[in-house]
């Protein structure tokens, strides 16, 4: 498959097979393909909590703003950092971007196994720290969802995506 069929396949699931659970060979690669991620100063500043057990699931969902399909994956990578000072010289926060990078990676392999996922920002992140018992200084930036899709991913339709002319310009802002 070509890099560019495998982004459009690449879609957000919030509806999974709750009979097929996710075997640990796949949840692993997906893993590697997170862990090979570039980072800002390869600073790797990232950690990753596989939320499996089914009544952790459950109780996530009302720190997830009750969605309720977080219970139906077969497990929630909640990617964490605890190195926060460090500020790129263009003004963002490194951590943030690197979770960003990492998590869509680990997207796009989860896309190439058949496997789907969805991004996860709306989060309670207190209640998610305290479900998990994750140290108040660590940051948590987002979850990814992962399960085998009620249907296959290529019979999934995503949401229109804009045209180039409406997100790019050249040379100078000139939208």
């Amino acid at each position: 498959m070509s890099f560019i069929d495998l982004v459009k396949l690449r879609k957000s699931v919030r509806a999974y097979d709750k009979s097929r659970l996710l075997a640990d060979d796949e949840l692993k690669k997906i893993l590697e393909a997170g862990r090979l991620a570039p980072s800002a100063k390869n600073l790797q500043e990232w950690k990753f909590v596989v939320v499996k057990d089914k009544a952790i699931l459950e109780k996530m969902v009302p720190a997830c703003k009750d969605q309720a399909f977080i219970a139906d994956g077969s497990c929630v990578l909640v990617g964490c950092s605890d190195k926060t000072d460090y500020i790129m010289t263009c003004g963002q926060q490194a951590y943030t971007v690197d979770l960003a990078i990492s998590i869509e990676h680990m997207a796009l392999m989860a896309a190439e196994l058949g496997v789907g996922s969805c991004w996860i920002g709306a989060f309670y992140e207190d209640k998610v720290r305290d479900l998990l018992d994750i140290p108040e200084d660590v940051r948590i930036v987002n979850l990814l969802v992962l399960g085998y899709p009620k249907r296959d991913l290529k019979e999934i339709s995503g949401p229109g995506r804009k045209g180039l002319e409406e997100i790019v310009c050249y040379n100078v802002w000139n939208f």
